[in-house]
C-alpha cells in the first residue's frame, strides 16, 4: 500500500528547535498541506513531557521538566536529547486511510531501522512501538486533521532512561524502556540514525508495497 497521495516529500531537520517550535511548524505544515507535497520533520529536544488524549495532564505538573497537552493519542511520553524524534506530515490517499495500517507502517519502518543496526526488533500486540528482547525501543502517538497525519515516533538512541523512571511511560512500568546505547556495545550517531529511520519512513509509506 502507498499511504501517501503527495507527489513530493521534503525532509527537514529541525535540530535546535525547542518542542513547540516544532509543533508550531508541523501545525502549519498540516493546514497548508495542498495535497501535493508531504514532509518529514526529524527533531531532537531539550527535556519535556508530552501528554496525549488517553492521559490526566494534571497527573504530571509535580515533575520538574516542561509538560505539553497535545492532541495525539495515547498517554504520556518523555522527549529529550539521544532520542530522534520524527513527524511524517502526510495526505493519506483515499485506499489507506485506515489508521491501524498506517500504524502498521509506523512499527514497520521503526523495526526496519532496528535491523539497520544488527537489533531484531519486533511489536507487541498489546502495545504499539518497537520492541527488542520484551523492552520498548520506540514509541508511536499520531494525530490526523483531514485526513493529514502529525506528531509520529521517538525512538531511543542514547537517551538517558531515568528520565523515563520519573512516571509511567505510555502507563508502562518505567523499567520496560530501553535504547539502542543499552542495546549495543557502541551505539550510532543519531545523524545516522536520523539517515536511516528517514529512509525506512520513506519506503513504507510512499512506495508501493
Amino acid at each position: 500500500m502507498r499511504f501517501s497521495c503527495a507527489a513530493n516529500w521534503e525532509v527537514q531537520d529541525l535540530s535546535g528547535y525547542s518542542y513547540l517550535e516544532a509543533d508550531a511548524t508541523q501545525l502549519e505544515l498540516v493546514e497548508s498541506h495542498d495535497g501535493n507535497k508531504d514532509s518529514l520533520l526529524l527533531c531532537e529536544f531539550d527535556p519535556v513531557l508530552t501528554v496525549g488524549r488517553a492521559a490526566d495532564v494534571e497527573k504530571y505538573n509535580h515533575l520538574d521538566l516542561p509538560v505539553v497537552e497535545i492532541p495525539r493519542g495515547g498517554k504520556a511520553t518523555f522527549h529529550g536529547p539521544g532520542q530522534l524524534v520524527a513527524y511524517p506530515i502526510l495526505a493519506l490517499s483515499e485506499e489507506a486511510r485506515d489508521l491501524h495500517a498506517y500504524l502498521h507502517a509506523l512499527e514497520d519502518a521503526l523495526i526496519r531501522t532496528a535491523g539497520d543496526f544488527g537489533l531484531q526488533a519486533s511489536r507487541d500486540s498489546r502495545n504499539t512501538g518497537c520492541w527488542v528482547h520484551g523492552r520498548k525501543l520506540a514509541s508511536i502517538g499520531v494525530a490526523v486533521r483531514r485526513w493529514v497525519t502529525y506528531h509520529g515516533v521517538a525512538f531511543n538512541v542514547t537517551t538517558d532512561l531515568d528520565w523515563f523512571r520519573r512516571f509511567d511511560p505510555c502507563g508502562l512500568d518505567p523499567d520496560v524502556m530501553t535504547s539502542l546505547a543499552c542495546e549495543l556495545e557502541t551505539p550510532p550517531p543519531i545523524a545516522e540514525v536520523k539517515n536511516r529511520l528517514a529512509e525506512n519512513l520513506r519506503i513504507v509509506l510512499r512506495e508501493e508495497s
